[in-house]
């Protein structure tokens, strides 16, 4: 049994997966497949719109249960049917499938291997204050599912929480820089008026222009299609196992049903097998970057995401303003810095140092590697390595107004800080290692 809950407006939608002993199962493991469930249907807010999907193995049959079973059902009843009905009276759930009038083939759900008998094992139950949501359900015989159950469709109207999908912007090419790129940064940069600045407003004209410029001349990286490792051979031995099933010839179903099987495992060891020689491959190149992106491509680790926090107290914290405060809270200790000294620094003892030199800016940008995030500013290194001499030139400028002024740009104050999960406690700060990003330009 599985249980997912989905927050929704007005109410939270909780769907259970189930897959119900058959009637040839032992009378204590029914027993204890209900009572798993109740405990389950117990710990869901009553509030919630609940619906129990899955094979439950019962036949309610055609004879109506007012409040339970509708009209429409198929068959007679059997014992494992009457459970389901006592089940569904405990709990004031209905079964959906009973309550609209569809032809018998949109009704049964299962056939026997042989195809003599076909009955209606499937069951969607939903509680009954939301029976109204449930549209419409009905199974579709010709649906190349691969089992000897046929597919169910509900229609259940209700509507969720609208979902803010994260609006990831494009990355922009960074090792295929063109040279008009180099050209229009140039000439921006010759216009500039670099006497008597402030350092905030000539950073800013600096950070549009190489903004403006990386957006308008520099192309992004196109997103790489998924790769569809299911072989033709495989994909025609689907399409005759589709023919196959709508024609009725289960012989022919199960031959082909097999042999897709043992194909696309084929074609995923294949897949696979490939992958691993470009690991190879990056390896005895020492493409680095590579070897562990496509390493990390193949593990493919699930790092669950966690939503809450607890404060000092062990009260849990789930709304996103709590939770940056506890985040606040938590940096601003472990960043926190003792002052020993007590005494004023006498200014007039220290000599002012020259100026910042172009050969000390170059050094340092030429010492930053590539490849490495970007801060606040969005503007990685690769865009002032490009242009070389015009950047050194503009950036020392720029570091000797705020080495005479004492005033720094505010992105270059910005950091952002990623929490990557440690092993222990996922909502404990302390079990996280903070990662700064800043700005490449300070």
């Amino acid at each position: 049994m599985i249980s997912i809950r989905l927050q929704g407006k007005p109410t939270n939608l909780t769907i259970i997966q189930i897959y119900a002993p058959t009637t040839e199962a032992e009378e204590s493991i029914i027993d204890d497949f209900y009572m798993n469930l109740q405990q389950m249907l117990d710990d869901v807010p009553k509030k919630d719109a609940i619906l129990i999907i899955g094979d439950w193995n019962a036949k309610v049959g055609e004879t109506p249960v007012p409040g339970i079973v509708g009209k429409f059902g198929l068959g007679k009843r059997n014992e494992a049917g009457e459970r389901l009905i006592d089940f569904c009276q405990e709990n004031d759930m209905i079964i959906t499938n009973t309550c609209f009038q569809q032809p018998k083939r949109r009704l049964y759900t299962w056939t026997t291997p042989n195809g003599q008998h076909r009955n209606q094992i499937d069951y969607v139950l939903c509680n009954r204050r939301w029976k109204s949501s449930i549209t419409s359900i009905k199974t579709r015989p010709g649906a190349d599912c691969g089992t000897d159950h046929e597919l169910l469709l509900a229609c259940f109207q209700i509507k969720l929480k609208q979902h803010h999908k994260s609006t990831q912007t494009a990355k922009p090419d960074l090792q295929n820089i063109p040279y008009r790129y180099k050209v229009e940064v140039k000439n921006r940069f010759d216009a500039l008026n670099l006497i008597d600045k402030e350092p905030e407003e000539l950073w800013q004209e600096i950070r549009d222009i190489i903004n403006d410029e990386m957006k308008r001349n520099i192309p992004t990286i196109p997103k790489k299609k998924k790769n569809n490792w299911i072989s033709p051979n495989t994909l025609e031995i689907a399409s005759k196992r589709r023919e196959a099933k709508a024609s009725g010839n289960k012989q022919a179903f199960a031959q082909l049903n097999a042999n897709f099987q043992r194909a696309a495992r084929k074609d995923k060891e294949q897949q696979i097998l490939q992958e691993c020689e470009k690991v190879e491959e990056y390896n005895k190149k020492g493409m680095t970057r590579d070897l562990f992106k496509k390493i990390k491509y193949l593990r493919r680790q699930f790092t669950p995401r966690n939503g809450t926090l607890t404060d000092q107290n062990g009260k849990h914290l789930s709304s996103g303003d709590e939770i940056k405060n506890k985040w606040k809270q938590y940096a601003e200790e472990l960043y926190k810095k003792e002052i020993n000294g007590t005494e004023d620094l006498n200014l007039d003892d220290y000599e002012l140092e020259p100026d910042i030199l172009e050969s000390e800016v170059k050094l340092a940008m030429e010492t930053l590697a590539n490849g490495k995030a970007p801060g606040h500013d969005g503007i990685p290194i690769e865009c002032f390595k490009t242009i070389k001499e015009d950047a050194v030139k503009i950036l020392t400028k720029l570091c000797q107004q705020i080495w005479k002024t004492q005033k720094w740009p505010q992105d270059w104050k910005t950091s952002i800080f990623i929490p990557i999960p440690k092993n222990g406690n996922a909502k404990d700060c302390s079990n996280y290692r903070t990662i700064a990003l800043i700005s490449h330009a300070s």
